[in-house]
C-alpha cells in the first residue's frame, strides 16, 4: 500500500535545508505522497530510505517497456480506472497472431496485411504494432515463423508464446535485439522462464487457470525477484475474461495490491472462435476494459478503422481537444477553379465536414486555420475563429495561388463574419454556407451548378 505523507516524513533526514525546492520537509513529503514529486529530489535521503520510499511511492501499476527502437512501447503505469477521473497514460496495443502450423504463404499473407494497414489519423500513425508467435509442439515450424516475421523488416514488437524454456530461449536469441515478450510462465515452470528473460530484463507473460492461481503465481515470481510481468486475464469464455480484466485492474488500483499491478493481455482471437465480427466487438470491449495487449487473428481496414479510432478517442487527455493539423486539405481533386471552404481544426468537425464534402463530389480546397481545437461556435466565442484570423490564414497558406476562384465559403453559424473577412481579404467573395454539415452536399452541388451555368452564359 502506498505510504502517506507522515510515513514518508519519518524517513526523511529533516534538515530543513530547502535543497529539494520546498520550504519544509513536510511540504516535500506531501508532494511526494500525492505523486507530484519524485522522492529522489531530496539530496540528503539515505540509500536505504530512498529504496524503500521509491518502491512505496511508485505507481500501483508497473510500467513495462517492450520492443525496441521504432517498435518500443510502454504498457501499464495507469493510475485511474476511468478516463474522466484523470487521464489514461499508455494506450493498449494490437498484436496479430501467428503460429507454428502456418505455411510460408499464410505467414506472408498476414505480413502483407500488416504492411497495408498503415495510415495517419489526427497526426498519429495507425498500425498493428505487434506480432504474436505461438508454439505448440513443432519446434522447427515455430522458429521458421519467428525468422520469417523478423526477416519481413516490419516495425513490430514480438510476443513469443512458449512454455518450453529451452525453445523459448532459442527464439529469444533470434530476436535478441527486439526485446520480445516471452509468454508462458506458470506455477510449474516460472523458475525456468525467469532464467530465459532475466538477463535482458524482458517482459514475462504469466498464465493460470484462475485468478486465484494467477495471483499465487505472481507472488512466487515476485518472491524470486522478477517484476517485469504481463498477466494473461483470458478466461474460458467472454464473461470470465471480462470479469478477470476488471478484477485485476480494480484490485491493483482500488485495493492498492501490487501483486496485480501489471499490464494485461487478452486473446480476443480465441474468444471470438473464428468470427471476425465478434473479434472486432470483443477487441473494442477490451480496449475499454482493460487489455494492455489485445491479440487478433489478422488485420485489415474493416478491423483497424473502428478499433484504432476507439483507442485514440479513449487514450487522449480529456482536457485537451483532439485537433487536426492547420493547413489546406484538397478534397475531390480540386483545381484552379475550385472554391475554398473554411472550418475549424476540431477533429470531429473536420471529419464530419470533410466527409460531407467528399459526398458532394464537388472539388474543394478545405481550409483549416488554428482555432484552438474548438467547435465552430466555441472557437468564435473564444476569439479563435474570427474575421482577421481566417483572413490571415488564407493569406499565409497561399491558397490564392492554388486556385483562381475567389469564393470563400464560411459556416452559416458564423455568417456575421462575412463583412470582417471581406474587409481583410480584398478581392475575395465570402459565401455564407450551411449551418449544418449534412446540408453541405446539396449546397455544394447547387453552388457548382450555378457556377457552371454562369460560365456557360459568359
Amino acid at each position: 500500500m502506498a505510504l502517506k505523507a507522515l510515513d514518508i516524513f519519518k524517513l526523511t533526514p529533516k534538515k530543513n535545508c530547502k535543497d529539494c525546492g520546498f520550504p519544509t520537509c513536510m511540504a516535500f513529503c506531501m508532494k511526494v505522497a500525492s505523486g507530484a514529486v519524485e522522492v529522489s529530489k531530496c539530496p540528503h535521503m539515505s540509500d536505504e530510505s530512498l529504496a524503500k520510499l521509491s518502491e512505496a511511492t511508485a505507481p500501483l501499476m508497473r510500467g513495462i517497456k517492450i520492443g525496441a527502437e521504432n517498435s518500443e512501447y510502454e504498457l501499464g503505469a495507469e493510475t485511474v480506472l476511468f478516463r474522466h477521473e484523470k487521464t489514461l497514460i499508455n494506450r493498449n496495443r494490437y498484436a496479430v497472431a501467428f503460429c507454428e502450423c502456418m505455411t510460408n504463404e499464410e505467414i506472408d499473407a498476414k505480413l502483407a496485411n500488416i504492411k497495408a494497414v498503415n495510415y495517419v489519423r489526427i497526426g498519429e500513425e495507425m498500425k498493428a504494432e505487434m506480432a504474436l508467435i505461438e508454439y505448440f509442439e513443432n519446434k522447427e515450424g515455430f522458429l521458421n515463423v519467428v525468422n520469417r516475421v523478423k526477416d519481413s523488416n516490419l516495425d513490430l514488437a514480438y510476443i513469443l508464446v512458449c512454455e518450453d524454456a529451452a525453445i523459448a530461449k532459442e527464439a529469444v536469441e533470434i530476436l535478441k535485439d527486439k526485446k520480445p515478450v516471452v509468454y508462458g510462465a506458470t506455477k510449474e515452470n516460472y523458475k525456468e522462464m525467469i532464467e530465459v528473460v532475466k538477463a535482458d530484463k524482458l517482459a514475462l507473460g504469466v498464465k493460470a487457470s484462475s485468478l486465484e492461481e494467477l495471483y499465487a503465481t505472481v507472488e512466487l515470481i515476485q518472491a524470486a525477484g522478477y517484476r517485469e510481468l504481463i498477466l494473461d486475464v483470458t478466461g474460458e469464455n467472454i464473461k470470465d475474461t471480462f470479469t478477470n480484466a476488471v478484477q485485476v485492474r480494480r484490485i491493483a488500483l482500488k485495493e492498492q495490491d501490487r501483486t496485480f499491478g501489471y499490464p494485461s493481455i487478452v486473446f480476443a482471437n480465441k474468444l471470438a472462435q473464428d468470427n471476425a465480427n465478434m473479434e472486432v466487438a470483443l477487441s473494442s470491449v477490451f480496449t475499454v476494459k482493460y487489455g494492455s495487449i489485445i491479440v487478433i487473428d489478422d488485420i485489415d481496414y474493416a478491423k483497424a478503422l473502428p478499433l484504432f479510432a476507439l483507442r485514440q478517442n479513449i487514450y487522449t487527455d480529456p482536457q485537451k481537444p483532439m485537433r487536426v493539423e492547420p493547413k489546406i486539405y484538397p478534397i475531390n481533386n480540386p483545381d484552379e477553379n475550385s472554391p475554398v471552404i473554411v472550418t475549424v481544426d476540431f477533429a470531429l468537425t473536420y471529419f464530419i465536414v470533410s466527409g460531407d464534402v467528399e459526398r458532394s463530389k464537388v472539388p474543394v480546397w478545405l481550409a483549416i486555420p488554428d482555432a484552438g481545437g474548438y467547435s465552430v461556435l466555441t472557437a468564435w466565442s473564444a476569439g479563435k475563429f474570427g474575421g482577421s484570423s481566417i483572413a490571415n490564414f488564407i493569406k499565409e497558406s497561399n491558397v490564392g495561388e492554388m486556385t483562381k476562384n475567389r469564393d470563400l465559403i464560411i459556416p452559416g453559424k458564423v455568417a456575421v463574419l462575412k463583412g470582417d473577412i471581406e474587409d481583410c481579404l480584398p478581392g475575395w467573395n465570402v459565401v455564407i454556407g450551411t449551418e449544418e454539415s449534412m446540408e453541405i452536399p446539396k449546397f455544394l452541388r447547387e453552388y457548382k451548378a450555378k457556377k457552371d451555368e454562369a460560365l456557360a452564359n459568359a
